[in-house]
Parts: structure tokens; C-alpha cells; sequence
């Protein structure tokens, strides 16, 4: 499986968009800085994948991820592959039995197929949405991450990349 996180917020994604001439779409903006934090692990072979929406990117939310990610499949042995990031090298990450964490090369996003989640969720879910709560903003993206759950195939599409594929 691989891992990654995001940051989702209040603060607008404003993107083109098309409109019927000679209409010209009004996309409001907002700049509230409140954020949420979503961390999903897909794997590329079957297109199965695990989230959690938490208020914080940090060692214990990582560590609490990580146990959903091991009771979701407690009979499987799980290779994470994860970025550099500060929580998945602290020495105080509880990593479960049933997994092992392996870290891609520093400065290389375009390794981690979990990336093109992200933006797929933004696109579909985000794009010229103003939110007026915080709570909108959980709402929004827990739906559009079980939408993703519920569709192993979609997810199967973005992330089963040939050489992740191949070496499997």
C-alpha cells in the first residue's frame, strides 16, 4: 500500500470552468484558515483504500492511522511505503506487527501514486467551493473518500501505475 496525507481547508480552490456564452461564471473565494487533515493508503494491485480524517498531521495521528489501516486487514502482511515526512520517521511511531514502513527517496512525490488521489479529490470535490464551516469541509471530504472507497476500480485507474504493478 502506499500512504500519504493532505490538507484540506476553508481557504478556496478557485479553477476554470465552462459556462455557456455569453455567461460568465461567478466563483466566490474564501481565506479562512481552518484545515483538516486526511490520510489514505491505497493499494495499487486491487484498488482497496483506507482513510481517516484527523485535525492534526503528527506522529500520533500517523500511529492511529496506521492501526486502522492494520485492523482493516488483520490477516494480511501490509509493505507501507510512505514519504520522508517528520511523523513517519519519529522513534516513538507505534508501527503495527502486521506492517512495515518502507520510505521513498527524499523530494520525490511523483513516486507516490496516493498523490493523484489527492488531486482527483480536489477536482471532483473542492474545485470553486466556498465552505462556511469547518465541519463542511469533513463532510465534503469524508464523501468524497468513500466515494473513492466505493469505487476500487476508479482508484485501481490512478494509482496501479505499470512498475508498481510489475514489481508486485
Amino acid at each position: 500500500m502506499f500512504q500519504d496525507e493532505a490538507r484540506f481547508g476553508r481557504i478556496s480552490d478557485p479553477r476554470k470552468c465552462w459556462a455557456p456564452v455569453p455567461l460568465r461564471p461567478i466563483v466566490k473565494l474564501a481565506l479562512v484558515r481552518q484545515y483538516v487533515y486526511a490520510y489514505a493508503a491505497a493499494s495499487p494491485r486491487d484498488g482497496v483504500i483506507d482513510w481517516m480524517l484527523g485535525g492534526k498531521m503528527d506522529t500520533p495521528s500517523m500511529g492511529a492511522f496506521l492501526k486502522l489501516v492494520s485492523s482493516r486487514h488483520p490477516e494480511e502482511f501490509i509493505m507501507m511505503v510512505v514519504d520522508g515526512a517528520p511523523s513517519h520517521r519519529a522513534e516513538h511511531l507505534q508501527v503495527p506487527k502486521n506492517m512495515a514502513l518502507v520510505r521513498l527517496p527524499p523530494y520525490s512525490p511523483e513516486l507516490n501514486p496516493v498523490e493523484h488521489l489527492w488531486d482527483e479529490l480536489r477536482e471532483k470535490e473542492f474545485a470553486n467551493q466556498v465552505f462556511d464551516t469547518l465541519g463542511a469541509v469533513i463532510a465534503q471530504a469524508a464523501r468524497g473518500l468513500k466515494n473513492m472507497e466505493d469505487s476500487p476500480d476508479s482508484v485501481q485507474s490512478i494509482t496501479g501505475w505499470d512498475w508498481i504493478l510489475r514489481s508486485i
